[in-house]
């Protein structure tokens, strides 16, 4: 609508006006010279002033100017930052981020950049913070503005963070080389010195120098480049939105653009290695879809007039949000229609709707500390799925939230899991903070909070969030408290944000007729680790409800059990359905028990439906017989995620002991009758799961008879597939998964045609473009001889799609050779033929291959210094390895051999959640097996009678 439209840019036009820079912060290209030969002051007699992690809140600083000249041949740079700040306290020192970095001047200069000491500054370095301290003789008063002017150097860092270096091959075998920026969470300080610390917003102005033959990126447009000496240029950007460090970013490179326009006219350009120029088209049309998008759905104008998104070579994230330049590894933008399948479309688009939703959440109102990363991560995860349904919804993108929330039950039903907010100071703790927790768990919250409202009062509420804290910091309870108070439509049109008492209370929601605390509901999600399980018994007209933790490592009959329950209680938003009424009915549990009535003519009860809610169901006393009895006679009666639902939950319910393994077997019957994509994959999926995890043991009659069981159950939907690329999103899906299982299990026909495909590539000479949801499949099989092998490995060294890449690693690392295993990770090792940023996917492919289990341990065990050094501790990446690797071990003795090398490196270890989520992991898979493996070999003898 125009009216909103309108309303919209005169808000902007006032908020803006704080944010851009003041005229006393105008730049000096350096400060005046000090007289010749003044000493400096001595350092001798000073100790660091400053002993905690965070920064002292009485300097803020306001205004960077920040000048880079990037050296792409001795891979090194030189900067200078001129920091306008605000001093709140008398004060001789001034401590801020710097790491890594040769600090070769520091001065202070006051409000008409006059010296405040006629000799060089002291800075003293505490490495261990991350940290320097420049002293000033002169002190620095409360209330005065002042100037920080340090020059530093450093080389282009190795690695992922920080401002480093990467590279690329062209088709002609020349390497060229980039220079790029990676600052989430806390490496800002790598690349100059900074207050880098999220509630530390500043506008922010660069300078960066380069060759000719390059181009410099950052988060602004260039507003003018001059000539300066040494034939170099130098960019000049438009000075930021007001924003935090870790949002900073700028790129030298050579690289190729495509540039759209939106509806509001922000220019949006998609840059990739020349080469690589073919495969953005389809990044673009996404882009300026989602950031129309999301203007009218936030109903807050995207506030920078452009926005890049750039395909970084070597990357080790999906992607990085930064504002108006975000950066994304190549799989995450690059689309080539002959080579990536339908799930690589999907996944290219919903990481561009994750970063776009940034821009607004995380950009715009960022948390304020690492703890409540999960407000940035759970939206953006979540609004992938709101902004692809929208704009692509023939991608069938809500298929897939189910799974994200599988996810974090997965995760979440270990003791090691921890809260959606969780105390994080160091870089370590804070990177781990971006775990499954903050995002999967976070999404999942937000779905329940979504239902739990209603969509208009959750939309309505968040863009009040995003109105009230712009350009500014929030925590948890700022969400709450946007989301619990309605404003009346005056309100909202003249921009109050209705946070009055009295309006509060006037507004107080009506759930099931229970007035509602919001707050007091969302801590119990966000302020306690874990999962709920609902327990629920059928009582002639009423069903009776009991909330516990649930666990997955735990019994009740274990000792350990109480102690591990104790003062866990969840406000549960529950949802249900009957056969004797199409309502979905509501009931909100805020106790441990409960009772609600249903009525006697109920045959069936089903709760949470659709699983909008974050909880585990138990049906006691009979109750999963008569689902098993629903989906056999009348599957339909329940929605396609309903089904999905109890096959997921009758599972997860026998690893935690609750449930019998035969009881969910003869559940997944029904699946026979089955024609949705997702309750089909969902069953299968267990059934894969265990078939992984019985053919790494020693049990080849039981891997051969659940192998064939598998083949014989779903030799219907494997007959139906066609090895094409025809059909839905649905349809191409289960044709990828099915005929990848059907041909690991060795099914004749299956193999049979993948050989055939494989020996078509083959003759010609890899020219041949196979049917991108099959390729993977057919790889592999054509992987397992040695001609076979060494031509796949002859095309990834050539191939320009990452995405085709990808599906030839997969089947590389599927031999039976382990030589070729073991190559293959001193290549990863290695990092120039596969790159260091495949590393870890490359290692878990190889841990999922039976040949390969024990070879990825080790290797990790060996060269776990390299790993961390390579990734740093923390990172996504170590704990995909340390997870991954360890995730089919399933015996006592495997446990012991974990065990004992977490001990070994122990000093690390104990700094990571990772490694007692490890843990947990496989002495679940031990629990399973000495529980359910016997039921399994003799349910399998039945079916096979």
């Amino acid at each position: 609508m125009v009216s909103a439209r309108l309303l919209v840019l005169s808000l902007f036009s006032v908020s803006l006006v704080g944010s851009q820079p003041t005229e006393s912060s105008q730049q000096v290209s350096s400060p005046p010279a000090h007289p010749a030969g003044e000493p400096s002051l001595s350092i001798d007699n000073l100790s660091f002033p400053w002993s905690r992690l965070r920064l002292p809140k009485y300097i803020i600083p306001l205004h960077y100017h920040l000048l880079l000249h990037p050296n792409l041949t001795s891979l090194s740079f030189t900067g200078s930052v001129q920091i306008q700040i605000d001093v709140q306290n008398n004060t001789n020192w001034v401590v801020l981020h710097s790491k890594g970095l040769q600090i070769s001047k520091a001065t202070i200069l006051d409000q008409n950049f006059a010296h405040l000491s006629d000799q060089v500054l002291p800075v003293l370095h505490n490495p261990s913070h991350e940290q320097i301290g420049i002293f000033s003789p002169r002190v620095l008063s409360s209330g005065q503005k002042y100037f920080l002017y340090i020059e530093f150097g450093a080389e282009l860092a190795e690695g992922f963070y920080g401002f480093y270096k990467s590279t690329y091959r062209t088709s002609t075998g020349e390497t060229r080389t980039l220079a790029s920026t990676h600052f989430e969470p806390t490496s800002a300080r790598m690349a100059f010195p900074c207050f880098d610390e999220p509630s530390f917003k500043a506008n922010f102005s660069v300078r960066i120098r380069r060759p000719p033959e390059y181009i410099s990126l950052s988060n602004m447009p260039v507003i003018k480049t001059v000539e300066v000496s040494g034939g170099l240029l130098e960019d000049q950007f438009a000075p930021s939105v007001q924003m935090s460090t870790y949002l900073v970013a700028f790129v030298i490179c050579d690289f190729k653009s495509v540039t759209g326009t939106t509806s509001s006219g922000v220019q949006v350009s998609i840059y990739a290695a020349p080469e690589k120029w073919q495969q953005t088209h389809y990044a673009l049309e996404v882009a300026v879809k989602m950031l129309d998008f999301y203007e009218e759905f936030f109903n807050i104008r995207y506030p920078l007039p452009k926005q890049d998104l750039i395909a970084i070579p070597d990357f080790q994230s999906g992607a990085m949000e930064n504002w108006g330049l975000t950066t994304y590894r190549e799989t995450s933008l690059l689309y080539d229609p002959l080579t990536s399948s339908v799930s690589d479309k999907l996944w290219v688009t919903m990481v561009i709707g994750h970063e776009l939703a940034h821009q607004w959440f995380g950009n715009l109102v960022t948390m304020e500390w690492w703890n409540d990363i999960w407000l940035n991560e759970g939206f953006a995860r979540y609004m992938e799925y709101i902004s692809v349904e929208a704009t692509y919804p023939d991608l069938k993108v809500e298929e897939y939230l189910l799974h994200t929330c599988f996810a974090a039950v997965g995760h979440d039903s270990l003791n090691s899991s921890r809260p959606i907010s969780s105390p994080a100071e160091n870089p370590t703790q804070i990177k781990e903070m971006f775990d499954t927790v903050s995002y999967d768990k976070g999404a999942c919250v937000l779905h329940m909070l979504r239902h739990f409202l209603t969509d208009e009062v959750f939309q309505r509420g968040i863009v009040r969030y995003l109105r009230k804290y712009s350009y500014k910091n929030a925590h948890n309870q700022d969400l709450w408290d946007s989301l619990a108070n309605t404003c009346s439509e005056e309100d909202f049109i003249s921009g109050k944000h209705c946070y009055s008492s009295s309006q509060a209370s006037k507004n107080a929601y009506l759930f099931a007729g229970e007035h509602l605390n919001l707050t007091a509901m969302m801590n119990t999600w966000t302020l306690q680790k874990g999962i709920p399980l609902v327990t629920v018994t059928r009582k002639g007209a009423r069903l009776l409800l009991r909330q516990d933790r649930f666990l997955k490592t735990v019994l009740p009959s274990d000792p350990q059990w109480s102690t591990l329950q104790k003062g866990f209680l969840w406000h549960i938003p529950l949802t249900y359905k009957t056969d004797s009424s199409s309502t979905i009915h509501r009931h909100l549990m805020t106790s441990p028990t409960d009772s609600i009535h249903i009525g006697e003519e109920a045959s069936w009860v089903k709760v949470n439906s659709d699983m909008t809610g974050y909880y585990m169901v138990h049906y006691e006393d009979g109750g999963w017989d008569v689902m098993t009895k629903l989906l056999r006679e009348n599957h339909t009666a329940l929605s396609y995620k309903d089904r999905t639902h109890l096959i997921h939950n009758a599972f997860q319910l026998v690893t935690a002991g609750h449930l019998p393994l035969n009881k969910a077997l003869d559940l997944i019957g029904y699946l026979l009758l089955e024609t949705h994509t997702v309750p089909l994959l969902q069953g299968l999926g267990y059934l894969e799961a265990f078939y992984h995890l019985v053919e790494k043991r020693d049990e080849s009659v039981l891997t051969h008879n659940l192998g064939a069981y598998i083949l014989r159950f779903f030799r219907a939907v494997i007959d139906q597939q066609t090895w094409s690329d025809s059909g839905t999103v649905s349809e191409r899906r289960l044709r990828t998964e099915v005929l990848s299982l059907a041909c690991h299990l060795d099914d004749p026909p299956c193999v049979k045609r993948a050989r055939q495909h494989f020996s078509d590539w083959l003759q010609s000479n890899g020219t041949l473009n196979l049917p991108t949801d099959v390729a993977e499949t057919v790889y592999s099989v054509g992987a397992q001889d040695d001609h076979g092998w060494a031509s796949l490995l002859h095309t990834y060294k050539i191939s320009l799609s990452e995405a085709h890449k990808h599906k030839i690693l997969y089947a590389l690392t599927s031999s039976k050779d382990t030589s070729k295993l073991e190559g293959l990770l001193e290549l990863g090792l290695e990092g120039k033929v596969i790159r260091s940023q495949d590393l870890s996917t490359l290692i878990l492919m190889v841990a999922r291959n039976p040949k390969g289990h024990y070879l990825a341990w080790n290797f990790v065990k060996k060269n776990w210094d390299t790993l961390v050094q390579k990734f740093q501790l923390g990172s996504f990446c170590i704990r995909n390895i340390i997870i991954g690797t360890t995730s089919q071990f399933s015996s006592p003795e495997e446990l012991t051999e974990v065990q004992s090398f977490f001990e070994s490196i122990k000093e690390q270890a104990s700094q990571l959640r990772a490694t007692q989520i490890a843990l947990d992991n496989v002495l679940k898979n031990v629990r399973w097996v000495q529980r359910n493996l016997e039921t399994l070999r003799k349910w399998l003898n039945e079916q096979m009678q």
